[in-house]
């Protein structure tokens, strides 16, 4: 770990105190977590305080950690992350929240901190099912407004659930089940047991 992360995690945590779950420096960049009930107090906070002044919101996405590695799941399945830049001191965090509630997972809104997580939580709930709280126009962003499911759970079939169309007998497009049969792609590779050797 360098001696810029060293620098960033001691006043990420100097400020955020016991609202500070865990820091993790991979790769080059520190990623901190907060438990979900501390999530805007702690984002105020990276915002206005002097040292860190992140006052930039980059990307809010969320995540599915179901089946995460090949492992058991050991915790909360979604999670939403925030990726955040301080212009004033040329330094970047990711923030990581877990929804602590599996079957309806949900964290408060930032968008009073950073009004730029309005259409990244909007995406969030869309894609993952993550309900932002507070958020003043939580709706569909991608997808289609009669669109069933969220299709980035790892639990949401490849082929979807329905199919849109264009019905030429009622002159609109309708919906109806998916009528692709299901069907595994497994390329096949022969190979001669002398393959690729001798030649030149």
């Amino acid at each position: 770990m360098g001696d810029a992360i060293r620098s960033l995690e001691r006043d990420v945590a100097a400020a955020l105190g016991e609202k500070l779950v865990r820091a993790v420096a991979d790769r080059g960049e520190l990623t901190i977590e907060v438990a979900a009930a501390d999530l805007v107090e702690a984002a105020r906070v990276l915002r206005d305080d002097e040292t860190l002044a992140f006052s930039t919101l980059v990307d809010l996405c969320a995540n599915d950690y179901e089946g995460f590695g090949d492992a058991p799941p050991a915790g909360p399945r979604f999670a939403v992350l925030l990726h955040l830049l301080s212009l004033r001191h040329n330094r970047r965090l990711r923030v990581k929240v877990f929804c602590p509630d599996d079957g309806f997972p949900g964290v408060d809104s930032v968008i009073d901190v950073w009004p730029a997580a309005n259409w990244y939580e909007r995406e969030a709930f869309d894609l993952y099912g993550v309900v932002f709280e507070g958020h003043p126009d939580l709706r569909r962003i991608l997808t289609d407004y009669g669109f069933m499911g969220h299709p980035f759970r790892k639990d949401f079939p490849v082929s979807g659930h329905v199919e849109m169309r264009y019905d030429p007998v009622q002159k609109r497009v309708i919906y109806q089940p998916v009528t692709i049969e299901p069907r595994e792609i497994v390329p096949r590779v022969i190979r001669e047991d002398s393959y690729g050797a001798g030649k030149s």
